[in-house]
């Protein structure tokens, strides 16, 4: 092989080493060892994105301790965001494993963790609400699907919520582009992002808000379900 072919193939592999790069920030994550913006599953051993994980580190005390914001500092491990992968790394004991000490998990750790998420998607729903993104009603949703502007990005239907109505508004969600339908809030909850009682009709129009209520009503949909199949959503 002469100079120049070998010096073209060298610049050929430093161009594809850039671009795989500038497809994400590739970094090593303190926790796992795993480069780039994927991590580790403890329990099942796959990589997925942040998104559809949990994060946990181990407290002072010894005790398993859910990051759900993914902020606290400290070496972390992640669990996928489902009830029995958290309760299988607390009963093989994977979370001891992965810290490398004794910790405990404490009592029903997978409850704990649906009450954080059921928080996190309260919140953002009134962050949602503070940002003028929010339709609530079931009259006042109905004529934003009616506008047929594409401004919908997320229904939001309380578990507890009647047939009739529900219906309708989940099949113009259907019909307009498979708009994602969360149903994994009650409408107590609902309300509470609200300031009402509850609310059971609530939409999310586009936007960086309702992509992030969507990511946590995913992860809730772990331990809860997200749209139960009988509503017929897309």
């Amino acid at each position: 092989m002469d100079r120049g072919t070998e010096r073209g193939r060298e610049r050929a592999g430093a161009r594809g080493r850039a671009c795989r790069v500038t497809r994400g920030r590739a970094h090593k994550s303190d926790d796992d060892g795993v480069e780039g913006p994927l991590r580790r599953c403890i329990v099942s051993g796959e990589t997925l994105a942040p998104e559809r994980m949990v994060r946990f580190v181990a407290g002072p005390d010894g005790v398993v301790v859910p990051d759900v914001a993914h902020k606290l500092p400290g070496r972390g491990c992640w669990v996928t965001a489902e009830r029995t992968a958290i309760a299988k790394a607390c009963e093989k004991g994977l979370f001891s494993k992965s810290f490398k000490a004794s910790v405990k998990c404490p009592p029903d750790l997978g409850a704990l963790v649906e009450q954080l998420l059921v928080k996190r998607c309260i919140e953002h729903l009134g962050l949602a609400r503070r940002a003028g993104s929010a339709i609530i009603g079931y009259a006042q949703v109905e004529e934003a699907f009616r506008a047929r502007d594409g401004r919908i990005a997320a229904l939001v239907e309380a578990s507890d919520s009647g047939p009739a109505d529900r219906e309708k508004l989940v099949k113009y969600a259907r019909i307009q582009g498979a708009i994602p339908v969360a149903g994994c809030l009650g409408s107590a909850e609902i309300g509470l992002a609200f300031g009402r009682e509850s609310v059971v009709h609530a939409a999310l129009t586009s936007g960086a808000l309702a992509a992030r209520f969507l990511v946590e009503a995913g992860r809730l949909g772990g331990f809860r379900v997200l749209c139960p199949p009988e509503w017929g959503a897309a």
